[in-house]
């Protein structure tokens, strides 16, 4: 048999123990919530972690949309017949070759 012990606790605390505990004794709900407790902080939530192969099709993915965008803006400019300078030009095809290099280089590495 298990050696019993009085706990002095604060009565909001008792208030919350009674409202939540159900047909469970308070001995019991404490355990339940101790034991919970301590497996929540052992074992982390494996659908709240993201692996490197997750992050880098992200990544990528990012890099074709915004490469997409700036293809776009870069057309649709074009197409109203508004001429850029030539120094707005350059940067932008600057961009998406260096988007478009990151991507073929920055496979992920398993």
């Amino acid at each position: 048999m298990s050696e019993k012990r009085m706990l002095i606790m604060d009565t909001d605390t008792v208030q919350k123990i009674e409202e939540n505990r159900g047909d469970m004794t308070v001995s019991d709900f404490i355990n339940f919530i101790i034991d919970s407790h301590f497996e929540q902080t052992t074992e982390p939530h494996q659908s709240d972690l993201v692996t490197k192969e997750e992050f880098h099709q992200f990544e990528e993915g990012i890099r074709d949309l915004l490469r997409s965008f700036l293809e776009f803006f870069l057309s649709y400019g074009l197409e109203l017949g508004k001429q850029p300078t030539d120094g707005e030009l350059d940067k932008l095809s600057q961009k998406l070759q260096g988007l478009s290099k990151t991507i073929k280089t920055k496979k992920p590495q398993m």
